[in-house]
């Protein structure tokens, strides 16, 4: 199924969606707010509606899982061998604020990994791209784009710019014991995890919550750079930790840490 899926239609896809995206972002919106409390815009709508139609279109034989869709019940998709993992704005917040910091994210699902995944930030002008056994890229150069050769001398650290709990603020504090000198960014949406595919950041710990579609596409961009997603081990960048798995009967993540393998 893999080598039918061509990634060069998922990126223009994406591109279309962000096109739509950024003529919202240009002029005033309205917000509204879903039971859970989380905002939701015209914009993150209208990339939904594009995305679900072309990937239906062009690929109606591999089911959806979007945040804006209906949820799928576990029963349904227990036995998906593929499927589509969507988030048509990821970092909703960051869009209301108008940092550019968002991003379109269409990931595509075997079993329970991430084999294909495209991030866009459209505000930014920054595409990411990953497709299992191809690498990742980012505006088409390979990553990663830089390599620190001395973490013990000096390390980056990515955390999220809305939502720095105090348990990961508390992991990159322990960090510290174990370099000479330690820089903490702040960045929203899945660029984080990207930071670390590209090499921009080191490690990024996410020890609050987040949903499968908020991590999925960018997670295929981590594996492909040669790093990975991998599920919090309390002992500090433990070799034995599992990456983190998808298609899950709850959807939550558990917490993760980005980083080289």
């Amino acid at each position: 199924m893999l080598d039918k899926i061509d990634l060069e239609l998922v990126v223009t896809i994406a591109t279309e969606a962000g096109n739509a995206i950024m003529e919202i972002y240009d002029k005033d919106f309205t917000i509204n707010y879903k039971d859970d409390k989380s905002p939701l815009t015209e914009a993150d709508t209208k990339s939904n509606e594009i995305i679900c139609e072309a990937l239906e279109k062009a690929y109606p034989e591999i089911p959806m899982l979007s945040e804006e869709n209906k949820e799928v019940p576990y029963a349904d998709r227990k036995d998906w061998e593929y499927y589509w993992c969507i988030e048509p704005i990821d970092g909703t917040k960051e869009f209301i604020k108008k940092n550019g910091e968002f991003t379109v994210n269409i990931a595509l699902i075997h079993k329970n990994t991430p084999v294909l995944g495209v991030v866009y930030a459209p505000a930014l002008g920054d595409m990411y791209k990953a497709k299992k056994g191809d690498g990742a890229f980012k505006n088409n150069q390979k990553l990663p784009l830089t390599v620190n050769n001395s973490p013990e001398k000096s390390l980056k650290v990515v955390a999220s710019k809305s939502h720095l709990s105090e348990e990961t603020q508390a992991f990159i504090d322990d960090l510290a014991k174990s370099t000479e000198s330690i820089e903490q960014v702040s960045k929203g949406s899945s660029l984080k995890l990207v930071m670390v595919a590209e090499g921009s950041a080191d490690i990024y710990p996410r020890l609050a919550p987040t949903m499968e579609w908020d991590t999925a596409a960018a997670d295929a961009v981590v594996r492909e750079s040669g790093k990975m997603t991998y599920q919090y081990d309390p002992e500090p960048l433990a070799q034995n930790s599992e990456s983190l798995k998808y298609n899950k009967e709850n959807l939550l993540n558990p917490w993760f840490v980005v980083q080289g393998k």
